[in-house]
């Protein structure tokens, strides 16, 4: 164990060397990440008192998709994910934009009109893909490593209540407004889908239980408001005006690429989409305050023996 003395003559551990490594899709834009470590280093020791030095925390980027391996067998220490694991590798098959017949007009997700193989399509897709992501995680933690992840769900076993799905439903009714504006076209809405999907807490017990390899230390569910709890008074117009504005922002950030893609929109109508995903998103949290469900879950690699030797440790963020 490496130990120094401190000036107050009481032993303490050296701070050990770390290699982060950052994990995104081939399309991310690593070099735009990797301009942001000097402020990064510059804020930890003004604000926070943490002299870190690029000598000790060795950072790197790894492209790739985390729904398979990334890195050797046994060379992780730490993971951590966050708002990444709703998010499908695929549309669900049979749901594809070029299916030859569209099971969900008018809607982008699961909803209450959904039909039973629809729902059943996307909750086999999200099985398959986190099965996947434990079991690669699993290979490449060293035991006794921790995964922590954070992600968006649900509290009912049934996908198409409001806390796992709305925020689709309200942006379906966007869009469907565009088409009676002839600014869509119907076919366009029917043939999409999200890849999405807000699982249960039984739902991810199941495959971490069945994949074998870890521990289930803590599994807790947060309620978050889709605004942050930004805004207080949703029930006059202002009120309405800027909670919607918020949550669409929020929103648009995240889908507009998806979006952009499939319909193939131009600026203008995009800004005409939020605007109208704005007011509806509005109306809705003036009338009640729907929650997103936020899992929080750590996860413990299952070993015989542990060692607690110093050593450099590896931490993967995604």
């Amino acid at each position: 164990m490496d130990i120094v003395r401190a000036t107050s003559g009481h032993l303490r551990r050296r701070v050990p060397e770390f290699r982060l490594f950052f994990n995104d899709l081939y399309s991310n834009d690593f070099n735009s990440l990797f301009m942001l470590l000097p402020a990064f280093y510059k804020m930890l020791k003004e604000e926070k008192g943490i002299g870190l030095a690029p000598s000790q925390c060795f950072i790197s980027g790894v492209p790739g998709s985390f729904y398979g391996r990334l890195f050797p067998s046994n060379s992780l220490h730490f993971v951590y994910s966050f708002s990444s694991l709703h998010w499908l590798s695929q549309v669900p098959v049979g749901l594809e934009s070029y299916a030859v017949k569209h099971l969900n007009k008018g809607k982008v997700y699961i909803s209450k009109s959904s039909p039973q193989s629809m729902v059943n399509a996307y909750s086999s897709q999200f099985q398959a893909d986190f099965s996947q992501f434990i079991k690669s995680r699993s290979q490449e933690l060293v035991p006794g490593g921790r995964m922590v992840l954070s992600f968006l769900g649900r509290k009912s076993i049934d996908p198409t209540t409001e806390d796992g799905c709305y925020q689709w439903e309200l942006l379906a009714e966007a869009l469907m407004s565009l088409v009676k504006e002839g600014l869509i076209e119907e076919d366009k809405v029917a043939s999409f889908n999200a890849p999405y999907y807000a699982p249960c807490a039984e739902e991810l017990k199941v495959e971490i239980l069945k994949e074998g390899s870890f521990i289930i230390d803590r599994l807790e569910a947060f309620e978050v408001d889709w605004d942050g709890g930004a805004v207080a008074d949703t029930h006059n117009e202002q009120g309405k005006m800027m909670v919607g504005e918020r949550v669409a922002k929020t929103i648009r950030a995240v889908v507009e690429s998806m979006l952009e893609s499939h319909f193939r929109l131009g600026q203008d109508t995009m800004d005409v989409l939020f605007s109208k995903f704005a007011e509806i998103v509005g109306n809705h949290l003036s009338k009640t305050r729907t929650k997103y469900i936020n899992f929080v879950i750590s996860l413990v690699r299952k070993a015989s023996h542990i060692n607690l030797e110093a050593q450099p440790m590896d931490v993967f963020l995604f």
